[in-house]
C-alpha cells in the first residue's frame, strides 16, 4: 500500500472501519513508514482534540417542543408506541438534536460565503494545521535559512516550492516538513512570530476550486482571506503553485506576512 492510499484511510483504520485485510495493510504500512506513522498519530490526536474542544449546545426549547410535539400519545389501556420504542429510539433523536444543532454552527465557522469547494479547501487548511501543532515532531529539518531549507525538498516533492521570503527577525523561518493537501503532497514551512506558529503551505495548484471572489490585492497576487474555527487563512495561487498560509496570529500581521511571501515586498 502507497502512503497517498494510507492516509486516505486513517480514519477508517482508526475507528476499526474498512475490513480486516484493509487494516492490516495499513498496520503493515505504518510499521515501516515513519513519515505515516506520524500522520496517524497526528491524526489520532486531532481527532481527540476537537472531541474534547467542540462546543456542546442545548436544543432550542422551540426544537424540544416540536420534537415532543411528534411522537403520537397513548390510545387507551395498550401501552403507548412511545413506552415500546422510546427509549430504543431515544440516541436516534439525540443524534438528530445534535445535528440540527450543531450543522449551522459549523457552516458559519467555516464561512457563510464560500463554496463547497472553498469551504473544503480552507478546512484541510486549519487541519493540516492542527496536525502541526500537536505533532511531536513537527519539523523535517530545522531551519538554518530559506537557501538550506528549499534544497531539501529536491526529491522528495513532485514539484519545487518557490517561496519569496527568506524569514528575519519579525518572522523568523524555523523550518520545515513534507507534508499533504488535500490529495497531493505539500511543502510545510514554519515562520514564527513572538509565540504564534505559522504555517505556510504550498502545493501544485491544479484541480482545486480556488475561490473567484472576496479576493485581496495581496502584493502581486490575489489572496482569499478568512477566518475558519478561530484561525486566519490566507489562500492564493501563483502559477502552477497553491499556497495557504494558517495561523491563530492576527489577520493584519499574517497579512503583511503573505505579501511578503507572494513577493510583494
Amino acid at each position: 500500500m502507497e502512503c497517498q492510499d494510507t492516509r486516505e484511510h486513517l480514519l477508517e483504520y482508526q475507528r476499526g472501519q474498512g475490513g480486516p485485510e484493509l487494516r492490516g495493510d495499513i498496520r503493515a504500512h505504518l510499521e515501516r513508514c515513519a513519515a505515516c506513522a506520524r500522520a496517524e498519530e497526528s491524526e489520532r490526536v486531532l481527532t481527540e482534540l476537537l472531541e474534547e474542544h467542540l462546543p456542546q449546545y442545548a436544543a432550542p426549547l422551540a426544537l424540544k417542543r416540536r420534537l415532543a410535539a411528534q411522537w403520537p400519545a397513548p390510545a387507551g389501556p395498550r401501552p403507548s408506541w412511545w413506552s415500546r420504542w422510546g427509549r430504543s429510539l431515544l440516541p436516534a433523536a439525540a443524534v438528530a438534536v445534535v445535528l440540527l444543532v450543531a450543522i449551522p454552527w459549523y457552516y458559519e465557522g467555516t464561512g457563510r460565503r464560500q463554496g463547497p469547494g472553498t469551504a473544503g479547501m480552507v478546512g484541510e487548511a486549519v487541519n493540516d494545521y492542527l496536525r502541526l501543532l500537536s505533532s511531536q515532531h513537527p519539523l523535517d529539518i530545522e531551519s538554518g535559512g530559506i537557501h538550506q531549507v528549499k534544497p531539501w525538498f529536491e526529491g522528495r516533492l513532485d514539484f519545487t516550492p518557490v517561496v519569496a521570503f527568506d524569514g528575519d527577525r519579525e518572522f523568523p523561518l524555523k523550518g520545515g516538513a513534507v507534508g499533504y493537501f488535500l490529495d497531493r503532497k505539500a511543502a510545510v514551512l514554519v515562520y514564527g512570530r513572538r509565540l504564534h506558529t505559522i504555517a505556510l503551505f504550498v502545493f501544485r495548484a491544479e484541480g482545486l476550486p480556488w475561490p473567484t471572489r472576496g479576493l485581496q490585492a495581496m502584493g502581486p497576487a490575489q489572496a482569499y482571506p478568512t477566518t475558519a474555527r478561530g484561525f486566519h487563512l490566507l489562500l492564493w495561487r501563483a502559477g502552477d503553485l497553491g499556497y495557504a498560509l494558517v495561523s491563530d496570529l492576527d489577520a493584519q500581521e499574517l497579512f503583511q506576512l503573505g505579501v511578503r511571501l507572494a513577493g510583494g515586498l
